[in-house]
C-alpha cells in the first residue's frame, strides 16, 4: 500500500509525464544521490572507492554510450574499446600541449575528439548494419588498436608508449596523479557520471531520442515518415562515442593513474557489450544494474563463497565468473532481451498492485 500512484494528482501535463511520476521514486532518487555523494565516500575504505566504486561509475557511463547506439538505435558496434581509448589519448595530448587549461575540461572535451571519430567510422551505417555493421566497427577497433600502438606521437614519443598521468588540482586539491586521494577522484567520477546520465536521460526522452528509436524499430518507415536516416544514425554515434571517449580519459586519468594501449583491446570492447545485453537493450538503468553485476561479480565471488566455507582464489573466481557471465548473457538473450531493467520494472509493476493481480 505504500507504492501506490492513487492520491498522487497530477495538475500539468509535465508533471504527468515527468521520469519519475510517482513520489515514492523520486525520494528514492534523492536517498540514492544523497547516500552515493555522502555516505558512501565517508565510511567506505580507500581500496572499495580506487577498486570497486570509481571503475564501476565509469564503466557505466562507457555502457550508457554504448546503449545509445545499440539499445536506443538498433546499431551494433564492437568499437567501444577503441573510442575510449581515442578519448584517452586525446586527453592525454590536450593536457600536454595546453597544460594552463584545467585537466577536468580535457576530460570532457576528449570526448568531442572521441565524436568525431565516431562519425567517420558510422559513415557506412546507412549502407550496411546488423552482423555486418558490426564488422565495420570491429574493423574500427583493430584499427585504432594499431594507431595506439604504432605512433609514437599520441604518447609524445615516450619510450614506455605509455600514457602518464600528470597531477593536476582543482582549488587546490589534488584531482590527478598520485597525490590524489580515492574520495576526492570518486567524487569528481560521481559528479560527471550524473551530469551525463541526467543529460542522456533528456536526450533519450526528447526529439532525439524518438527518432533513435523509429530507426532502431523500422528504419524504411522512419524514412518514410521524414527522419533522415544518415544524420539519425551519426548523431547516435557521435552521442555514443562522446560518452565512451569521456568514459575512456577517466578511466585512465582518474582510475588507472597509467595506461597501455592494451587497456583498449578488443577485451573492453566486449565487457562494455556483455553489460549491455545483461542490463538491458534502451535502459539508462540497465546501464548501471549491467555495469555493476559484470565488475562486481569477480570481488564479491570470493566472499560469497566464504560464507559457505569454500575457499577460492583470485583467478579461480574470474574464471566462474566468465562462465556465469556467459551464461546470463544466453539466458536474458533467450528468455528476456531487456535484461535486469525489464526485471526491476516487473518487480515495480507487481508492487504498485500488490496485493491485487489486476
Amino acid at each position: 500500500m505504500f507504492y501506490r500512484e492513487a492520491g498522487q494528482f497530477k495538475t500539468s501535463y509535465r508533471a504527468d509525464m515527468t521520469v519519475f511520476p510517482i513520489l515514492q521514486d523520486r525520494i528514492g532518487i534523492i536517498a540514492i544521490l544523497l547516500i552515493a555523494f555522502v555516505v558512501v565516500p565517508l565510511t567506505s575504505s580507500n581500496f572499495t572507492l580506487h577498486a570497486v566504486m570509481i571503475p564501476f561509475l565509469i564503466f557505466a557511463l562507457a555502457t550508457i554510450g554504448l546503449n545509445i547506439l545499440t539499445g536506443y538505435t538498433g546499431l551494433l558496434s564492437l568499437g567501444t574499446g577503441g573510442f575510449m581509448g581515442v578519448g584517452a589519448y586525446a586527453c592525454y595530448k590536450l593536457a600536454t600541449v595546453f597544460p594552463e587549461v584545467h585537466i577536468l575540461v580535457w576530460v570532457v572535451c576528449s570526448g568531442f575528439v572521441s565524436a568525431a571519430v565516431g562519425i567517420l567510422f558510422g559513415l557506412p551505417s546507412l549502407r550496411i548494419k546488423g552482423f555486418y555493421l558490426a564488422v565495420a566497427t570491429l574493423a574500427s577497433q583493430f584499427f585504432l588498436s594499431w594507431c595506439f600502438i604504432r605512433i609514437p606521437w599520441l604518447v609524445n614519443y615516450n619510450v614506455s608508449n605509455a600514457i602518464e598521468v600528470p597531477r593536476r588540482t582543482l582549488f587546490g586539491v589534488a584531482v590527478t596523479g598520485p597525490e590524489a586521494t580515492p574520495q576526492t577522484r570518486y567524487w569528481v567520477v560521481l559528479t560527471i557520471v550524473v551530469i551525463m546520465t541526467w543529460l542522456a536521460s533528456n536526450l533519450v526522452r526528447g526529439r532525439i531520442g524518438r527518432m533513435w528509436m523509429a530507426v532502431r524499430d523500422m528504419d524504411i518507415a522512419a524514412e518514410l515518415m521524414g527522419i533522415k536516416l544518415l544524420n539519425t544514425k551519426l548523431l547516435a554515434f557521435a552521442v555514443s562515442s562522446f560518452y565512451c571517449g569521456v568514459a575512456g580519459a577517466m578511466l585512465v586519468f582518474l582510475y588507472y593513474g597509467s595506461a597501455e594501449a592494451t587497456a583498449f583491446s578488443i577485451n573492453q570492447s566486449f565487457a562494455v557489450l556483455s553489460m549491455v545485453i545483461i542490463g538491458g537493450l534502451g535502459s539508462l538503468l540497465g546501464s548501471f544494474l549491467g555495469a555493476a553485476l559484470i565488475f562486481m561479480l569477480p570481488i564479491l565471488l570470493p566472499r560469497l563463497m566464504a560464507t559457505f566455507g569454500l575457499q577460492i582464489q583470485s583467478a579461480t573466481a574470474e574464471h566462474i565468473s566468465f562462465m556465469i557471465i556467459g551464461a546470463l548473457i544466453v539466458f536474458f538473450l533467450i528468455v528476456e532481451p531487456h535484461g535486469l531493467a525489464r526485471l526491476w520494472q516487473i518487480a515495480k509493476q507487481k508492487l504498485r498492485v500488490w496485493p491485487y493481480p489486476y
